[in-house]
């Protein structure tokens, strides 16, 4: 994947490099054609030319993203060097397949090249386009559906792991040769440190067209301006409308400092909401409730409260394919979060307890190292949810195991509880409730339908309790 074009950050600085010469040697990278430049990187395609296709790395295609640090004055400098920190502590900490993978970083010693003696470059995964090029044309409701379904998915990781984006646009996400949409660029991501992960401070940086109401008037202190996950909500509002109006945004304006100054009449009351009238009811809501005009507004409405009412409107629930990139996360964090607890049970064939089950269910582990029958190793155990609606997480999990094989009594089946994505990228929100063996803390648990090949016919589940 290509990292991000470029911010077109509220700083007003425009530091360019000069470009390289195709068949420049990044340590083990070779620089091809240039994709995109912006205020403090330039963008180029690279590849290993050692590589040998097939194995196991495609054509060793990459993006190298190259910040330059010569002839910065000290403290620009330095902001480079925090941005790319950034990127690479996040990259190590937050990985996701809808955030695109950092996969090395290095730091060019070419006194040769004074310009770029010094420079650090960020190699990542190479996308197809952005988001933004796909404006030139009708986006339809499906299309978005699917395209907000994903970028959904990755701004709900981000921020339940404690990060804000701080930089969400159009450019910024980019997709897959399937078109499968992923996170990028996250050199001004913030990290929550605030009181209770409420907030954290960033750089008085971001692209202007994309800061909420309360950035035009933050007061910068000694860490810089208070960012809250509730501004990548307002990013999110302004990028929904854009992709159904053919990127228009609903504040006017000849410039971004002219419609940052709508943003702000807005806020105050003394504008409304203008929506554009191609956008159809159902958007139509989610963008105004996106665009609230104060952080306490807007903060009901969490990535993960859109993801919901997003995929509420897919067509079917069942698994699909939806990226063809590195293995998906969700599930396998989850599993390895909960490696070194000590399990009180494992399963095989459960007896029904308390009168027989509906249906019967085998569980199928997607990771291919882990489907020899006769394996109980502990990464290969698979948990059992106690809500389906909470996140799949190593406190949302019953003591008892599951591996491959297992058969399980299946009371019923949820249609819609937290999306889930398994080690071969098949995606799901169904979930079925399984019986416990006599013995076990609980007597049922939750399985996603992603754990399973069987679709047995079983009741729809009344909508669970919350656990409180």
């Amino acid at each position: 994947m290509a990292a991000g074009r470029g911010r077109g950050d509220a700083s007003g600085s425009d530091h360019r490099t000069e470009l390289l010469p195709r068949g420049y040697r990044i340590g083990p990278y070779e620089v091809a054609e240039p994709i995109g430049t912006g205020g403090w990187s330039t963008v180029y395609a690279g590849r290993l030319p050692d590589r040998l296709p097939g194995d196991g790395a495609g054509t060793g295609g990459v993006a190298l993203k190259v910040l330059p640090t010569a002839g910065l004055a000290p403290r620009q400098a330095r902001g480079v060097a925090d941005a790319a920190r950034r990127e690479v502590e996040l990259g190590r900490r937050v990985g996701h397949p809808r955030l695109v993978r950092l996969l090395d970083s290095v730091v060019i010693a070419d006194p040769d090249l004074r310009f770029l003696d010094g420079a650090i470059v960020l190699v990542m995964e190479r996308a197809e386009c952005s988001l933004r090029d796909l404006f030139r044309e009708r986006v339809t409701e499906g299309d978005a559906v699917r395209l907000l379904t994903g970028i959904c998915e990755g701004l709900a990781h981000l921020h339940g792991s404690g990060w804000v984006h701080s930089d969400l646009k159009p450019e910024n996400i980019l997709l897959d040769s399937d078109g499968s949409p992923k996170l990028s660029d996250f050199g001004l991501a913030t990290e929550l440190t605030g009181t209770a992960g409420t907030h954290g401070y960033a750089p008085p940086m971001g692209t202007l067209d994309y800061l909420p109401p309360e950035r035009w008037q933050a007061p910068l202190g000694d860490h810089g301006v208070k960012v809250r996950p509730s501004s990548d909500i307002w990013a999110l509002g302004i990028l929904v409308h854009e992709m159904f109006a053919s990127g228009a945004s609903p504040f006017h304006g000849a410039t971004p400092m002219a419609r940052g100054a709508a943003v702000q009449e807005y806020a105050s009351g003394r504008a409304r909401l203008r929506i554009d009238g191609a956008l159809p009811p159902f958007w139509r809501d989610l963008v105004a409730d996106c665009l609230a005009p104060t952080h306490t507004d807007r903060a009901g409405h969490t990535a993960e409260s859109l993801l919901e009412r997003i995929a509420a409107r897919s067509p079917s629930p069942r698994p699909v394919r939806r990226f063809r990139g590195p293995r998906a996360l969700l599930v396998t964090a989850a599993v390895c979060a909960m490696a070194t607890t000590v399990w009180s049970h494992t399963v095989g064939a459960v007896p029904g307890a308390g009168g027989e089950p509906p249906g019967r269910i085998r569980v199928f582990n997607a990771d291919s190292d882990c489907q020899d029958l006769a394996s109980r190793s502990r990464q290969c155990s698979l948990g059992l949810a106690i809500n389906p609606l909470l996140p799949y997480t190593a406190d949302n999990v019953v003591p008892t195991r599951v591996w491959q094989g297992a058969v399980l009594g299946v009371e019923c089946r949820l249609a819609q509880g937290i999306p889930i994505i398994d080690e071969s990228d098949a995606r799901s929100t169904e979930w079925y409730r399984v019986r416990l063996p006599v013995g076990s803390s609980r007597s049922s648990a939750w399985l996603p339908a992603v754990r399973t090949v069987d679709r047995p016919r079983v009741p729809d589940c009344p909508h669970p309790e919350p656990v409180r």
